[in-house]
């Protein structure tokens, strides 16, 4: 027996529902893609090499970033490490790293051992925050000039050792919202990327 236009109409209406129903949930918003000329597609792990001129143990370094996925907010910024320091040694919450050479044995030879880019796992690049201040002295507290401090979400250690290792630059990330005060305070020289290569990992693991 036919169904009736109406009943067909009904019946088609009630099939696709159950059908619709039996799909998983789709998120009402798609995260957005981060704009950053340093962001890769998720599906396309890459990796910043960055090499050391004052070790003798190995001559560079790989990184990978800390936030993978499309939609992170998060950037990559080519910093000047000296510059980064330098704002992070104003970090007033107690977690700033003595220089290396103060750091006991194990502690030094552990950090040498993660970075080594011998090995199978890659280190992450560090992650940090950034904000301003008043500066010291009169024009500080006129208000006409402030100073930046970095505080270390990740990597403190490895951005210490490698500066003591010689890398003049280095890959961070940070959230989108301050990579720009990050790139004003610290930013690394234009001739950086023609020294810090960043490259696509291979499904093997390889660079």
């Amino acid at each position: 027996m036919f169904l009736s236009h109406p009943a067909r109409s009904v019946s088609a209406l009630f099939m696709r529902w159950r059908f619709s129903a039996s799909l998983p949930s789709l998120p009402l918003s798609l995260p957005l893609p981060n704009s950053s000329p340093a962001v890769v597609p998720g599906c396309a792990e890459m990796v910043w090499i960055v090499p050391l001129t004052e070790h003798s143990w190995y001559d560079h370094v790989r990184l990978k970033r800390v936030f993978v996925t499309d939609g992170t907010r998060h950037q990559v910024v080519l910093v000047d490490l000296r510059k980064l320091l330098a704002c992070a040694d104003r970090d007033n919450t107690d977690y700033v790293l003595k220089p290396v050479a103060e750091w006991h044995g194990g502690k030094v030879r552990g950090i040498r051992e993660f970075l080594d880019p011998e090995s199978a796992r890659i280190p992450q690049m560090p992650y940090v925050t950034i904000s301003t201040r008043r500066a010291p002295g009169v024009l500080g507290w006129l208000g006409l000039e402030r100073e930046g401090v970095v505080a270390f979400r990740n990597g403190q250690h490895r951005a210490r050792y490698l500066a003591e290792a010689g890398a003049r630059w280095c890959p961070v990330e940070v959230h989108e919202r301050e990579a720009t005060l990050l790139r004003e305070l610290c930013g690394a020289a234009d001739d950086a990327r023609t020294v810090i290569r960043a490259t696509q990992l291979g499904g093997d693991g390889s660079v």
